[in-house]
Formats: C-alpha cells, structure tokens, sequence
C-alpha cells in the first residue's frame, strides 16, 4: 500500500513558506506552490506528485535542506523535488548565474523520461506564466524590470524550451493554456503541435 505524504507535504510547506511573498505583489507565496498543485491534479492523483508540487519550492526559497525533505519524504517526492531545484550558486548574483542554472535545468528536463517530472515542471511554469501574463497586460515588456533575467529574448528562449521538452503533455488542458500563455507574452504561432 502506498504512503500518503500529501497531508504532511502541506503542513511542511505552510510552515516553511509562512511569511514570504510572491514576487513584485503582496500575494502570499504559498499561493504558488496550492497552484501548482492544483494543476498536477488536473493531471494525475498521484500522491507523490502532489506531495512533490506543495514542497517544489521548499529547497530553493526557503530555509529547509533537500537533506529535511529526504529525511522527511519518499524517494520518488525527493525525486521529483531534486528536478525543480536549481544550484542557486550562493554568494554569486543570480542574474549573474541565470543562464547556466536555466540551462543545466533544462538539460535534465529534456533527459528525463520521467512523466511525473514533466507534469511538476508544466504546472510550475504554467503558474509562472499565468503571473507573468497578468503583469504583460498591466506592464506590456516593462515587466522583465521586475526579474534576475531582464532579456525578454532569454525569458522566451525558456519558456519556449519549457514547452517543447513537456510536449508529451499536449493533450493536457494546462500545456494548451501554457503554449497559449508563451505564445500571447512572447509572439509566435502554434509551432508545436
């Protein structure tokens, strides 16, 4: 019988988020992490899954160590967190360290054969770019002030690549609204299909 974490995955994260913000609003970060997980449940009711998308930030932008979520989660949960957390390269400007952490991410999401680790990285992009697309209509491309990585060229170079190395997930309602989403920020056409 599988574990359930999904319970304790929310309290973890409620707790090590508490306080934070989400970027450029006064929108409780947690918000986030309940969106993306909502999205993964669009697609799965798997439970590492859900547990994983509630604790998908936790490494990156908190306190808590991948060594907390290993000692605290199953391996597939540690797993899939593992693939959504980036080397931060701490004491180095993160605009400085942008395109190499962008791309080693990405390397390993175009590797991964993994269905689960394509379904988080779609709902968190998809939740990102919901956010960015809010700003694109208040801001227009005055929007990239707001981020480490102000090329709006760059950005799209990401969010495009985000699109294709999930393009399995095409039949999925949140890859359809995310190829939207890129498409209405950045320009473009239906490319992929």
């Amino acid at each position: 019988m599988e574990e359930k974490y999904f319970d304790m995955a929310l309290q973890f994260a409620i707790k090590a988020h508490a306080g934070q913000k989400r970027k450029g609003s006064e929108t409780p970060y947690l918000l986030h992490p309940l969106e993306v997980c909502t999205i993964c449940g669009s697609m799965s009711a798997s439970d590492a899954l859900l547990s994983a998308a509630l604790l998908h930030d936790t490494v990156e932008d908190t306190s808590v160590t991948m060594e907390d979520i290993e000692a605290n989660f199953s391996g597939e949960i540690v797993e899939l967190v593992k693939s959504e957390t980036e080397d931060k390269r701490n004491g180095i400007a993160k605009s400085d360290t942008w395109d190499i952490r962008k791309k080693e991410t990405l390397d390993e999401l175009k590797a991964t054969d993994n269905i689960n680790i394509k379904k988080l990285w779609l709902a968190d992009k998809l939740s990102n770019m919901r956010s960015t697309y809010s700003w694109y209509l208040r801001e227009g491309v005055a929007l990239w002030n707001h981020f480490n990585q102000k090329d709006p060229k760059k950005q799209e170079w990401y969010y495009r690549s985000v699109l294709e190395y999930t393009s399995e997930l095409k039949d999925y309602p949140a890859w359809q609204e995310y190829k939207r989403l890129v498409n209405a920020v950045f320009g473009g056409t239906d490319e992929l299909h």
